[in-house]
């Protein structure tokens, strides 16, 4: 029997998606346009560090007359050409490594370095473009617990889980215009202080396209800090869209076994998969797991939703598991089962 070569398992949509790039980045690249890298929040712990960042050939950047940034539509996040298989010059401190992107132009390697605790500075460079830069948090070896949030319909409305609005939302939509969940930033900020260093995750199956405007957002209605944990929305080498519940399950479980001692206080909403994802990672790693806060929808959100997901019963679980209508409630609730301190 013939063997299978990799190419072969590879989808059809995908090695078209990788010709498509490779001929925009040819255009570009004889337009005299260079990639550069964008580098993202990532994490790390003793002695090492999870860096995150996409390589792109990006389009020119539009500001206003005062030399702001200006407002920027959703899909103009979608333009940039990312450049598969790259070498990146990563340094931390004082040490410079190489790693190479997929063929999405993602970087998400694990690297050998010794950092302090806290947040720190990573940079990466390609080809003999200008360095980017990014912060990444650095757990301290004591530190026993942690926050992981979901983004859409958790911390921002977006009604994501209907095609047609997620369209909306991710490619039209003013990135001002977007809304955040209310009493959400007071919470995650409210629990990131009850212990210095704390770490925070933004967990979303968001395209790793919309980082920036996702950082940009965050800052601007005063989310605290964290690492973002995005993904590609493009095809794999067997299916035309990456699971989005995968994803989310697969770095919930990266995180126990990155940091065995931290028990982690996992925020979602009930209008994607988030109770059924969360239900499972606790029965796998219940060590890990320190409670559970699910948003409910509002009526009009759970609409334009398609509804909402069936959360279980959990009044029988070891953990807390509290549910409410906004970040106000939630704090409420996490308040009466003490996971959050009512002075912080």
């Amino acid at each position: 029997m013939p063997s299978t070569s990799p190419r072969d398992r590879i989808h059809w949509i995908a090695r078209i998606e990788r010709r498509v790039h490779a001929w925009r980045e040819r255009r570009a690249r004889r337009h005299g346009r260079k990639p550069t890298v964008l580098v993202f929040p990532g994490y790390g712990g003793e002695g090492w560090v999870r860096v995150l960042g996409r390589v792109l050939i990006v389009p020119p950047t539009k500001r206003t007359k005062s030399g702001e940034l200006a407002s920027v539509r959703g899909w103009r996040s979608f333009l940039g050409i990312p450049v598969g298989y790259s070498t990146v010059r990563i340094t931390i401190g004082d040490e410079t490594h190489e790693v190479v992107a997929d063929r999405g132009g993602v970087i998400d390697a694990r690297i050998e370095a010794k950092l302090e605790p806290g947040w720190q500075l990573v940079r990466m460079a390609v080809e003999d473009g200008e360095p980017g830069e990014s912060l990444v948090q650095i757990v301290a070896p004591g530190m026993r617990h942690g926050v992981v949030s979901d983004v859409d319909d958790t911390v921002m409305v977006t009604a994501l889980p209907r095609p047609l609005l997620a369209a909306w939302n991710s490619f039209v939509l003013d990135e001002h215009a977007r809304q955040p969940v209310p009493g959400m930033a007071v919470l995650l900020g409210r629990l990131t202080r009850q212990q210095q260093g704390l770490p925070m995750v933004y967990l979303s199956t968001g395209a790793w396209n919309v980082a920036p405007t996702l950082t940009r957002f965050l800052n601007r209605h005063l989310f605290p800090a964290g690492s973002l944990l995005l993904t590609d929305w493009g095809p794999t080498h067997d299916r035309w869209f990456r699971s989005g519940s995968d994803h989310k399950a697969t770095n919930l479980r990266r995180l126990a076994e990155e940091f065995p001692d931290v028990r982690w206080l996992l925020i979602g909403d009930d209008g994607q998969h988030d109770d059924a994802i969360y239900t499972a990672f606790a029965s796998e790693y219940p060590q890990s797991v320190a409670g559970v806060a699910i948003r409910r929808l509002s009526p009009a959100e759970a609409v334009l939703a398609g509804g909402r997901t069936a959360v279980n019963d959990h009044s029988g679980a070891s953990i807390p598991w509290v549910t409410a209508d906004d970040g106000a409630g939630l704090a409420e609730r996490l308040e009466a089962v003490g996971l959050l301190d009512p002075e912080s």
